[in-house]
């Protein structure tokens, strides 16, 4: 970020300081040599017309560098923020997936909002502030000139005024960071409630979350009541300082006026300058009181910041370590030149995984899957399977053991080359609240018939053409206009969209119809995105037995193990994969007889 707004900002607090001193010589000259002669009878009203015009040309300097000051005052606050509104997004973007599981949505979404303005907030004021140390200076100079004792009197007021501003600023930093600790508390509990309002309503939870944020809300007010109350008895004594020097400098300067050391226009001018003194103390007042706020919100973005980048290689894209023309569907037919062409093969070496804390989730795995083959995961909730899956596009880093692709580790391949070649479709499908098109082509530049031809692969062309207004048609937030089958449809049409070489499904089609389900796989087997683009390697989470059936091989899954690996036919003389199997099969009893899958 350039400096020089604050720059020119830094150099009006300093001309203004100019100015009011000047302002101040210039009325105490007036005094002795206009005011003063013509209430005495003498001849001064030509002197009064020049004292008149030097008045107005500082009043017109002074005027101009308040704007200056004030303009890029304002101009750099708003880059500061807006850069580390930046940042910020970028970090969250960039961290691995257990920074995101320690860090609730709602305190990612205050630090992003909040913590940033109150970051700044005692920026705004620096220029004055430094305008203000400037009005220190050149007022000891000027009173010094005028006087010893009424810098005497400077000397001892303002250090009085910075040892007031510090001691409180020192008491306002644990109110400051409490009360930024409940601002994230309130947007958390705000941010649950509001994205769980179904839940909320369908089980008659309103009293209970409207109290639980109540509480949140009361612990706020008490944090903010209690930096207000500082606030409160701050600001009278600040103001009282100034006042109190004036009252010394009328006292004293009448004393020196009587022995002839100093005129009615050097008390005159010194008094206006301690009365100009209010404001700007009034102005650093409110730095020192901002100052422990903003220093918390500036810990709290900076452990953000702090945060290294997720183990995923994608990381460093959104973070910017790679050139826009590295991104992902920048370049939609690239192909990297380390991975054999066509569909590579996957292989898992010795992989484990585990949260922290907590034990490990995955042990040991070792599976390969050929290139081209379609592989199923089976096995109970909570066996690893979808852990597994981010596993292979680096979501988290394995513990131990190493993932290969096409013959290349994970770790040896760039952003850019793994995103290219590999495509993960969740089970929940986020959709933005922009046009479908928009989902799907994520800023790739497709015409109608590729965008429609990748819809028709995931069997959600039909319906799409059914909407008001087809492709653009506006998708609500997280894509609520759409049925739960729609969305995954879509989320898969815009893995699809990208051509990738493996394609990794976590139970991504749970909500669609299993005829249609069959469809999408069964197409899938087909090839890629274009005649040319060959078949691709599958590794499909499975809970149903048409989707089992669709598999070359089956890889069952129990406690983060895979403890067998074949055909379906195969493993149903394992004990563990037939009880599942029968399991799966009492659901789908009303979709396909079980005997035909066996």
């Amino acid at each position: 970020m350039e400096p020089w707004p604050f720059a020119l900002a830094l150099f009006g607090g300093t001309a203004w300081a100019a100015t009011v001193v000047g302002s101040t010589i210039v009325i105490g000259q007036v005094n002795d040599k206009a005011i003063v002669p013509v209430l005495a009878g003498e001849k001064g009203r030509g002197v009064a017309l020049w004292a008149a015009l030097a008045l107005l040309a500082v009043g017109v300097l002074r005027g101009g560098s308040v704007v200056l000051r004030r303009w890029y005052g304002s101009v750099t606050e708003a880059r500061v923020q807006a850069e580390l509104r930046r940042q910020v997004a970028d970090r969250v973007l960039a961290m691995p997936l257990s920074e995101h599981r320690k860090r609730p949505t709602g305190q990612l979404l205050a630090l992003a909002d909040s913590d940033v303005t109150f970051s700044t907030w005692a920026l705004m004021p620096v220029p004055l502030t430094f305008g203000l140390v400037a009005l220190l200076v050149f007022s000891v100079i000027s009173l010094l000139v005028a006087d010893w004792t009424f810098a005497l009197i400077a000397a001892v007021l303002f250090p009085l005024l910075v040892l007031v501003s510090r001691w409180f600023s020192a008491r306002m930093v644990d109110p400051a960071t409490r009360s930024q600790e409940q601002v994230a508390r309130v947007s958390g509990i705000a941010h649950e409630s509001f994205e769980g309002a179904m839940v909320v309503k369908t089980l008659g939870r309103e009293v209970a979350e409207s109290g639980r944020f109540d509480d949140a809300a009361g612990a706020l007010r008490t944090q903010r009541l209690r930096l207000a109350a500082l606030s409160s008895s701050y600001h009278p004594l600040v103001d009282a300082l100034p006042l109190l020097g004036m009252v010394a400098l009328i006292v004293v300067g009448g004393y020196r006026v009587q022995a002839g050391a100093v005129t009615t226009g050097d008390v005159l001018a010194a008094v206006t300058l301690f009365g100009w003194l209010n404001f700007p103390v009034r102005v650093a007042g409110f730095l020192f009181e901002s100052m422990p706020r903003s220093l918390v919100s500036m810990g709290r973005i900076e452990s953000l910041l702090a945060v290294e980048d997720g183990a995923d290689a994608a990381a460093g894209t959104w973070a910017g370590a790679y050139p826009p023309e590295s991104l992902p569907g920048s370049h939609p037919d690239r192909r990297v030149d380390r991975l054999p062409a066509g569909a590579p093969s996957v292989r898992f070496e010795g992989v484990s995984f585990g949260f922290e804390p907590g034990p490990d989730v995955l042990t040991d795995v070792d599976l390969e899957v050929a290139s081209g083959e379609v592989v199923a995961l089976v096995g109970a909730t909570g066996a690893g399977k979808s852990t597994l899956c981010e596993l292979l596009v680096r979501l988290d880093e394995p513990t131990a053991g190493r993932i290969v692709l096409g013959g290349v580790p994970l770790d040896d391949l760039t952003p850019s080359e793994l995103r290219s070649t590999v495509a993960l479709v969740f089970q929940e499908s986020f959709l933005f609240a922009t046009s479908l098109r928009d989902n799907v082509v994520l800023g790739r530049d497709l015409d109608d018939r590729e965008v429609l031809d990748v819809l028709e692969r995931a069997r959600a062309r039909r319906f799409v053409e059914e909407l008001p207004d087809g492709l653009e048609t506006m998708m609500g937030e997280r894509g609520v206009t759409l049925s739960g089958g729609q969305r995954q449809r879509v989320a898969l049409a815009r893995a699809l969209v990208r051509r990738p070489r493996v394609l990794v499904l976590d139970d991504a089609t749970s909500a669609v119809d299993p005829v249609v389900e069959a469809e999408i796989l069964g197409g899938l087997r087909g090839g890629g995105h274009r005649a040319d683009a060959g078949v691709m390697t599958v590794l499909v989470v499975a809970h149903r037995l048409s989707t089992i059936a669709l598999a070359d091989r089956v890889a069952f899954m129990e406690a983060g193990r895979i403890v067998a690996v074949g055909t379906h036919t195969q493993l149903l003389d394992h004990p563990g994969y037939e009880a599942l199997v029968t399991a799966y099969e009492r659901d789908e009893v009303a979709v396909a007889p079980a005997g035909e899958l066996r």
